[in-house]
């Protein structure tokens, strides 16, 4: 892991990355706070959030075309500049009293759409840079990095939320993406994608041409995919488990969103220290078992102390299953559609959105405990039956091949 961080051009990757994603989720606590200042209507950081998971999930196809289609670094560096101006122009409408709950809408679909342009290309760069004899390594570090920005973003952000001006907090977010422009600067050219320069529709067809002939890193996409949709929408429900389970209060609320970071953190970064050699399937299978049976347990709990335990193992699996997951796939994957099977991982980040709304509507008509369980038990029924594929049984001697 340390090795990495000595090769300069991943050193100014990684720092870019953390730059990016720690004002990217300092923003996002930001922004909600600005919403229900200017609506006092909760269903105003619903539709923040839709406005972002929509555009996420319908772009990531064409930000993968392009992420094997140009420069890889000269995308990044323009999805940053995007949403530099966005952020810009919603800091100057607030100072200048103009600001407008749309406004945060039309930022929140930016980011939407910016995003799964610039995703891709980030981690398609990856293996350009470290090769994929330590793409492994290098996949779990950055899933270690944008974790620890998960915990340490919306923590930062209110803290410089003064009262109820925000402008401290909203130029320190704009001042650490442009610190994150400047170090993707840094980052030396890398190798082209080799891919062919046909039409864009051409290559979209292409990427999904190539999940239909290669079986594996199909199911591999699915497995990871449709379990995270039916359990991970239960970090969206915590308020309901801090306020109906354990009445722990707004203070009992963010320890629990801090320990659901940092077990975020203690997996990708295990991942990172300790590896996975040939055993990804029987790592994958754990973990994922795990997240689903922590989880339950999680619901269920009478103490609350109990809970915080629970919730951070529970986590912890969640976290190893999806870094192991996505270093399979770009293992398994040539260079020349990295990009846009990259982009069928993005889904990874929209997905879970979604489902807050099936999982969010049978909390509200059988309980919070009862709908988050039932989640974890239909996702860990799911993965077993994943696991009764031969192909996905047989994933471990391809995937050490393609090393």
């Amino acid at each position: 892991m340390w090795e990495l961080l000595r090769v300069g051009t991943y050193r100014w990757l990684f720092v870019s990355n953390m730059a990016f994603f720690l004002a990217m989720n300092s923003q996002a606590l930001v922004r909600g706070f600005l919403a229900f200042r200017l609506t006092g209507n909760e269903f105003a950081l619903g539709g923040v959030s839709f406005a972002v998971a929509v555009p996420m999930l319908l772009v990531s196809p064409l930000g993968g075309v392009l992420a094997d289609r140009v420069d890889r670094r000269r995308l990044i560096m323009a999805a940053q500049g995007l949403v530099l101006v966005s952020e810009t122009t919603v800091l100057s409408l607030y100072v200048t009293g103009n600001l407008q709950f749309w406004h945060l809408l039309g930022a929140a679909f930016v980011m939407g759409c910016v995003f799964p342009l610039m995703m891709p290309a980030r981690q398609a760069i990856v293996a350009n840079v470290v090769g994929r004899e330590r793409l492994t390594d290098a996949i779990a570090l950055n899933m270690t990095g944008m974790n620890t920005a998960r915990v340490v973003g919306p923590a930062l952000g209110g803290m410089l939320i003064l009262g109820d001006d925000v402008r401290l907090a909203y130029a320190t977010g704009i001042a650490t993406y442009v610190a994150a422009l400047l170090c993707m600067l840094r980052v030396g050219p890398v190798p082209q994608s080799s891919a062919r320069k046909a039409p864009v529709w051409s290559n979209l067809v292409e990427g999904f041409a190539y999940l239909g002939r290669n079986r594996l890193v199909t199911l591999l996409l699915l497995f990871g995919l449709l379990p995270m949709f039916l359990t991970m929408p239960f970090q969206q429900l915590l308020p309901a488990f801090a306020q109906n389970v354990w009445p722990v209060g707004s203070r009992g609320l963010g320890l629990l969103s801090a320990v659901v970071g940092l077990g975020g953190v203690a997996g990708s970064l295990w991942v990172a220290w300790r590896g996975v050699g040939s055993a990804r399937l029987r790592v994958q299978t754990a973990s994922m078992l795990g997240f689903g049976l922590l989880l339950v347990a999680f619901c269920w709990t009478p103490h609350f102390a109990t809970a915080l335990v629970l919730v951070f193992l529970a986590n912890v699996c969640a976290s190893v299953f999806g870094t192991v997951n996505s270093a399979a796939i770009q293992t398994l994957i040539p260079d020349e559609v990295r990009g846009r099977v990259s982009s069928f991982l993005m889904m990874s980040f929209s997905l879970p959105l979604l489902g807050v709304l099936p999982v969010s509507f049978a909390a509200r008509e059988l309980g919070v405990q009862q709908a988050v369980s039932g989640a974890a038990l239909l996702a860990t029924a799911l993965a077993l039956l994943f696991l009764r594929s031969p192909t996905l049984r047989g994933m471990d001697a391809p995937a050490r091949s393609a090393q």
